[in-house]
């Protein structure tokens, strides 16, 4: 008779543990439950470099008139309308920009498509990088500054609509606009420390 008390009160600690579990958990919502073609297969990469390697020169302020790398895009949902990119730098000495970023490219109404931005080139409607210039701003960390390395990430985002943004619009404002329209995403990042 005792084990079947010593039972029935490990089963209450089990349901209890188990309801407050339940109660106190954080459900995390989907970024927008009407999107029915979420993919965790959109991938972003580059013949110039391997995730995490080093950027070469002729893509960086190493050379007069640096180009950006190529990048190859696959694994598009379907029923994507659009696509974006950000590519920024995180590592930015607070003594150059408060914010610690730089935004060194901005793209977006890219097309669906798309399988190739080759290097040099650029698709979709570009927005302002972080010296207000329409174009690829190539990596050039401040060699007085540490970290003398920085990490350059190339985020693409696959959306479910075109955006209502002029040329020219900042990364805060792509954001802002991206904002519930979000299908899938992925990152792809070199590195680069100035010669």
């Amino acid at each position: 008779m005792r084990g079947a008390y010593a039972l029935l009160g490990i089963a209450w600690i089990v349901v209890f543990a188990g309801l407050y579990i339940f109660l106190n958990h954080k459900i995390i919502p989907l970024a927008d439950t009407t999107n029915t073609f979420m993919s965790d297969s959109l991938t972003l990469t580059s013949d110039a470099f391997a995730e995490g390697g080093n950027i070469p020169s002729k893509f960086t302020c190493d050379v007069e008139t640096p180009v950006n790398p190529p990048l190859t895009i696959s694994g598009v949902p379907e029923g994507a309308k659009s696509l974006a990119l950000i590519v920024d730098d995180p590592d930015v000495p607070k003594e150059v920009l408060p914010a610690g970023v730089f935004d060194h490219w901005i793209l977006f109404n890219i097309p669906p498509q798309t399988a190739e931005i080759a290097a040099g080139m650029t698709v979709g409607t570009p927005g302002a990088n972080g010296a207000g210039k329409l174009e690829y701003a190539a990596p050039c960390p401040p060699a007085q500054y540490e970290p003398s390395e920085h990490r350059y990430v190339f985020a693409l985002y696959a959306l479910d609509s075109t955006l209502s943004l002029p040329a020219g619009a900042t990364k805060e404002e792509l954001v802002k606009a991206m904002q519930g329209h979000i299908v899938a995403q992925t990152e792809l990042m070199g590195r680069y420390k100035r010669q």
